[in-house]
């Protein structure tokens, strides 16, 4: 039975209780004593004796009552830190202030391969293999800029903590090592936190429900995956949905861009670096997007873009998972989806000798192909209203609308930046408009590429005469590859009485 003396404090008391207890033979296995509390266990004691010792211990001057507790707060405390620690998933290390481990979580006990017992004997820079460290630790105070160790081979990117005791004097520190995986998780998340699966995919054209169906079946395959199209078509938004339909869902997501680095930049962003691989390298090294996707997906973006020296590095690493980091001497391995996109023709390049043929071969086991913007016109309008609405809670605008002329001019237009192109329109408009709807004229479109007026002297005058040559165009357009009344009247869902009216009037045949 646990019990709780409260007490008015003074000086000796709680000898005065200890030694009440001493008088009936009580066996105390634990006491605690905070003023103005006395926590004591005893196992043997019962009911009865309860009773008795409560009669006892009141005649104690200034023991005001004896009260069951169910856990001394000690033990509470115990129990909720080891729980605390045993829920952390990264190793941590409590050391003193002379580097040796007086306590770890079962991750740390895992990590170093060793039983409990045998860590709590080590010096946290024996375990690490790092004799500056202590050092270093001493020297800063405890508070080290973060730095890759390794323990047993595996790296960590170490962080610490000081312990301060009352005086404010370092007792310690308290050391948590990152794995690169742990890492990759927590930065994928708030980076991705907004990308969704196949229904962030705006549009229900039958180009995009084609592309939406193909790409469903290719998600849960564990294979690389190229990406073709246009510039601006949302060939990053199509990865993303296929990381979230795919069997590492909840494992990281990371993009990189071929074209927005030079050579040596990317390969550390790729591969990361090894300690001392340059002048102002991270102290340790740094793990790469591999490293950090280890178990989730890796898009490449623009990889036609690639050097050939990174283009063999990363044929190296499609073939058996395998890689280097910069300036490092140790084979690494992670397990990464690698999904890549180009805007380029990648065979016209293999032709050209600019980019490797093999590397080509492994990139293209699964394929898809992002639709221009102009080959699927029935998503304009629906992109433009998303658009819109984001574009007004951007820039805390009053709520507006878009006029049929604009709706006819935004349908006409070529979109050679395809969605990319759209979105920006649709912002410059909402932004410098003063009206509630929005007009062509506010649309500030690019009048020279557009086909509704390739000569400034040919205007259409009327929104009947816009519509009626956005019409005539995009009939003439699907009838290529819809060469019957009856098949272009089933590709449009219209009935073919009316589609046959229509390729008269334009003399369409």
């Amino acid at each position: 039975m646990r019990i709780d003396v409260q007490f008015a404090d003074r000086v000796g008391i709680a000898q005065e209780v200890l030694a009440k207890l001493a008088e009936r033979s009580l066996n105390v296995t634990a006491v605690e004593v905070d003023p103005p509390h006395i926590f004591i266990e005893a196992p043997a004691l019962d009911e009865e004796g309860l009773n008795q010792l409560r009669d006892c211990l009141l005649e104690v001057a200034g023991v005001l009552s004896v009260s069951v507790v169910a856990m001394l707060p000690g033990a509470r405390r115990q129990l909720y830190l080891e729980a605390l620690l045993a829920s952390q998933a990264d190793p941590m290390f409590a050391v003193e202030a002379e580097g040796r481990v007086v306590l770890a979580n079962g991750a740390a006990v895992h990590a170093s391969g060793m039983s409990e017992d045998e860590l709590l004997k080590m010096a946290m820079q024996d375990l690490i293999g790092d004799p500056t460290l202590l050092d270093a630790l001493i020297s800063g105070g405890y508070h080290l800029p973060v730095r890759e160790v390794e323990i047993d081979g595996v790296p960590y990117m170490l962080e610490t903590m000081p312990l301060h005791e009352a005086g404010g004097l370092v007792a310690g520190a308290v050391l948590t090592l990152h794995a690169p995986s742990r890492i990759g998780e927590r930065m994928s998340a708030l980076v991705n936190y907004e990308a969704g699966g196949f229904e962030a995919i705006v549009g229900n054209s039958p180009e995009i429900e084609l592309l939406k169906q193909r790409a469903a079946r290719m998600a849960p395959v564990d294979a690389p995956l190229l990406i073709t199209g246009e510039t601006g078509t949302g060939k990053e938004l199509l990865a993303h949905a296929c990381h979230a339909g795919s069997n590492r869902r909840t494992q990281p997501f990371f993009a990189l861009n071929c074209a927005a680095l030079p050579e040596n930049l990317a390969e550390s962003e790729l591969f990361g670096y090894a300690a001392g691989a340059f002048t102002g390298a991270l102290k340790g090294g740094k793990p790469g997007l591999l490293e950090l996707a280890d178990g989730g997906t890796v898009f490449l973006d623009e990889v036609g873009e690639m050097s050939l020296y990174l283009q063999a590095k990363l044929l190296r690493f499609l073939n058996d998972g395998s890689f280097r980091r910069v300036g490092g001497d140790r084979e690494l391995k992670a397990d990464v989806r690698i999904i890549s996109a180009t805007h380029r023709s990648l065979e016209a390049m293999v032709e050209a000798g600019r980019f490797r043929q093999d590397l080509l071969f492994r990139l293209n086991v699964l394929t898809l192909h992002m639709p221009a913007l102009r080959d699927r016109p029935g998503d304009i309008l629906p992109l433009t209203n998303l658009f819109l609405a984001r574009a007004i809670a951007q820039t805390n605008r009053p709520a507006m609308r878009l006029s049929q002329a604009a709706c006819a001019a935004l349908l006409a237009s070529p979109w050679v930046g395809n969605v990319r192109e759209l979105q920006n329109v649709v912002f410059r408009a909402v932004t410098m408009a003063d009206r509630p709807i929005i007009h062509a004229e506010d649309l500030e479109l690019a009048r020279a590429a557009s086909p509704v007026s390739q000569n400034p002297t040919d205007e259409i005058a009327t929104l009947e005469a816009a519509l009626a040559d956005y019409e005539k165009k995009l009939l003439q357009r699907l009838y290529r590859d819809f060469p019957s009344s009856r098949r272009l009247a089933k590709r449009l869902g219209a009935s073919h009485s009316a589609i046959a009216t229509r390729l008269r009037r334009y003399g369409i045949s």
